[in-house]
C-alpha cells in the first residue's frame, strides 16, 4: 500500500489511509453522488489522492462510477456491517465475542493470528477480504461489502474424533439462518457448500489445529453471496453462482442475516458438541442437492461414478456404484455428464 498525501504534502500512515477508505464508503453508502473536492475537504487530503482512495475501493471490488463535474456515486446503495446493529439483533450476545473488521486478509487468519486469546465462539466478519481461501486452497472471491465473510473460533476437548461431520452440521446452520431470513429452497452439497437453483451461494471452510489423542481448535468460515457486483461473470468465479439479491429481488439486509447466522451456529455447535452429527443428519439429508442423482465423486487424479444414496451416520459419502456401495470421506462431487 502507498501513502497518500494530505492537504499539507505529509504522508499519512497506512492505518489513515484505511480510515479515510472507510469514511469514504459511508459518504457514499447511500448511493448518491459525492464530489471529490467534497470528499477531500471532509478529509483533508487533495482531490488527486481521494482519486488514490477510489481506485484501490474499486480494486477491493466496489462498483463506483465517475462522473465529470457530479463526482462519485455507488452502482447501489450499501448499508455497511455494525457490530452495535448485529449483537442487538442476536438472540444471545456477547460484545467480546464479536470483532467487525473493514479490509483484511482472511477471517480465518485474523482468527489463527489471535488463537490462543479467543473464547469459545468468539467470530469475525469482514466488509472484504484480500485473501480469501476456498477448499483445496482455491481463492475465495470477496469484493467490498457484496457478501458476509465470517468465521468462528470452536475448540473441542475431544479432539479429531470429535469432529467428524463439521462441515456438515455448518451447512444446516447456515440453511437454517437462510430459512429465518425468508430464503426456503437452501440446498447441500457434500461436503461443504450450499446451493440455491443449483448454483453456489455459500461455501464453508473447515480449518483445524491440534494433536492426534489431544484437544483440538476448529475455525470454521463461510463465504456467503449476498450482492455481487452486477459485472461478474461465472468465468470469474470458475462455476456457477447466486446471490441472495438475484433470489429475493430486493438489497439483504446483511445485518439481520450475521445475526441469524451467528445464532445458528452457535446453537448447532453447542449440539454438536454433546451429541455430535446424529441430530443434523435429517436436514442435510432432506437438503441434499444431489439426492439420488448420478455424480462423479473426484479425488486426486482418481474419478470415481455412481448414485449418489446420501450420507452415512459419520458424514461419509454414500456412492452406489457399479461394485456396490460405497463410503468415501474426501473428495470433490460435480455432476456427471450426459
Amino acid at each position: 500500500m502507498t501513502a497518500d498525501n494530505n492537504t499539507q504534502g505529509m504522508p499519512l500512515n497506512p492505518k489513515t489511509s484505511a480510515l479515510i477508505r472507510t469514511g469514504i464508503v459511508e459518504q457514499l453508502a447511500d448511493g448518491q453522488f459525492c464530489s471529490g473536492e467534497a470528499l477531500g475537504a471532509l478529509f483533508n487530503v487533495s482531490r488527486s489522492a481521494i482519486s488514490k482512495h477510489i481506485k484501490q475501493l474499486s480494486d477491493l471490488g466496489l462498483d463506483i462510477y465517475s462522473v465529470t463535474g457530479k463526482g462519485y456515486r455507488l452502482a447501489r446503495p450499501l448499508a455497511l456491517l455494525s457490530k452495535t446493529r448485529i449483537q442487538a439483533l442476536q438472540r444471545k450476545a456477547q460484545d467480546e465475542q464479536l470483532a467487525v473488521v473493514n479490509v483484511i486478509d482472511s477471517t480465518n487468519q485474523y482468527i489463527k493470528d489471535r488463537q490462543g486469546q479467543l473464547s469459545k465462539g468468539f467470530a469475525c466478519l469482514a466488509e472484504a477480504q484480500t485473501a480469501g481461501r476456498g477448499r483445496h486452497g482455491r481463492a475465495w472471491f470477496s469484493p467490498f461489502g457484496a457478501s458476509l465473510y465470517l468465521s468462528m473460533y470452536w475448540p473441542f476437548a475431544g479432539g479429531y474424533q470429535a469432529i467428524g461431520g463439521l462441515s456438515l452440521m455448518a451447512g444446516v446452520a447456515v440453511c437454517r439462518a437462510l430459512q429465518a431470513f425468508g430464503v426456503h429452497d437452501a440446498k447441500l452439497k457434500w461436503p461443504n457448500d450450499v446451493y440455491i437453483q443449483h448454483k453456489k451461494l455459500a461455501g464453508i471452510l473447515i480449518e483445524v489445529e491440534g494433536q492426534l489423542g489431544a484437544s483440538c481448535d476448529c475455525i470454521i468460515g463461510i463465504g456467503l453471496n449476498v450482492m455481487l457486483p452486477s459485472s461478474l461473470t461465472s468465468s470469474d468465479i470458475g462455476q456457477p453462482f447466486i446471490d441472495l439479491f438475484t433470489v429475493l429481488q430486493t438489497s439483504p439486509d446483511r445485518n439481520k442475516l450475521a445475526a441469524l447466522l451467528l445464532d445458528e451456529l452457535i446453537e448447532a455447535l453447542e449440539l454438536f458438541e454433546r451429541e455430535g452429527l446424529r441430530p443434523f443428519l435429517a436436514a442435510w439429508r432432506e437438503a441434499d442437492v444431489y439426492a439420488n442423482q448420478a455424480i462423479k465423486l473426484l479425488m486426486g487424479q482418481q474419478t470415481i461414478e455412481g448414485i449418489c444414496r446420501g450420507v452415512n451416520e459419520s458424514g461419509a459419502l454414500l456412492l452406489e456404484t457399479n461394485t456396490g456401495l460405497r463410503a468415501f470421506q474426501g473428495g470433490e462431487i460435480s455432476v456427471r455428464s450426459a
